[in-house]
């Protein structure tokens, strides 16, 4: 099967360069219409400029593809509602969101300026969360859309030095996870990436050589299939120098240990058979871990 985007109409956020870039050029090549998002900042997120998203729209229509450029900021809920109506103006639908725009303000916790953090969480959790609710009510309408999400390892095992894009990260998931719920019955489907890839925001992190393998052109299939009419929802692929992954957020079976005065100590003692990873299960909603607890203590009762 070919992943075809003929006809499709995709919003690409913070593609003036590096990984956006690609996936803009990718979904270009492939068929679809794509608007071009880019605020031109520097990888702190200062400064803005309309050339990055220009270059890029540029370049795919060069190539006899159709794009509209705009250098909206994720930030201003406004802005992105106008962008939206740009594509649907020039192309009468929006089929796909891929949320790429991030900017990093890397310094140890301790270090940190709360700003920072805060800057970081409103450009990759509130940015993203804009722009899904901008499109959310045209994919509604026309019982289609797929949103990507881009979460990165970082917010899901951690890295030293970047709490604050850690944690927006994660968030990301948070978000890909109810909408994806939501947005089932409207044929929306949801899920997100954690690149690997050597851009702007990974330049003097890693050794040349690694840095060689991570091209971004290689986490761009995944981000294909995330988009594609035939992709899963509230999945999380992981991409990097062509090899790919699934990441979970599982629950493990857990013991009943009831209610009492001891209960503290036993659990103490019993920590290492709470998160013992047999047999442990990815729920499917927020709701599984209280019917997982509720079935375990009416069993316990039950047997007695």
């Amino acid at each position: 099967m070919t992943l075809d985007f003929a006809g499709r109409v995709a919003i690409v956020t913070g593609a003036g360069g590096g990984l956006g870039r690609q996936h803009a050029l990718a979904l270009a090549a492939r068929g679809a219409k794509v608007l071009v998002n880019d605020l031109g900042g520097a990888v702190d997120g200062s400064g803005s400029g309309a050339s990055a998203a220009q270059a890029v729209a540029d370049e795919i229509r060069a190539a006899g593809g159709e794009a509209l450029a705009n250098n909206a900021s994720v930030t201003d809920f406004d802005a992105v509602l106008a962008m939206v109506q740009q594509a649907v103006d020039a192309w009468g639908r929006v089929d796909i969101l891929v949320n790429n725009a991030g900017i990093l303000r890397d310094k140890s916790f301790a270090k940190m300026d709360m700003a920072d953090f805060a800057l970081v969480v409103q450009v990759h959790l509130m940015g993203a969360a804009y722009c899904a609710k901008a499109v959310w009510p045209h994919m509604q309408a026309q019982g289609y859309g797929r949103i990507v999400m881009t979460t990165s390892s970082t917010g899901l095992y951690g890295n030293f030095g970047q709490a604050n894009y850690g944690a927006a990260k994660l968030a990301q998931v948070g978000l890909m996870q109810t909408l994806a719920i939501e947005g089932a019955k409207h044929g929306i489907h949801v899920n997100a990436l954690a690149p690997t890839a050597a851009t702007r925001m990974t330049e003097g992190l890693m050794p040349q050589q690694v840095l060689d393998a991570l091209k971004p052109e290689a986490v761009v299939p995944a981000m294909l299939v995330l988009a594609h009419e035939s992709a899963p929802t509230r999945t999380i692929l992981c991409a990097g120098a062509g090899a790919f992954e699934a990441a979970h957020i599982t629950m493990t079976q857990g013991v009943y240990l009831g209610v009492g005065p001891d209960v503290p100590e036993q659990l103490a003692a019993r920590l290492d058979e709470v998160t013992d990873r047999a047999d442990e299960q990815v729920p499917q909603s927020g709701a599984a871990q209280s019917t997982h607890e509720v079935g375990r203590a009416l069993a316990a009762h039950g047997a007695r």
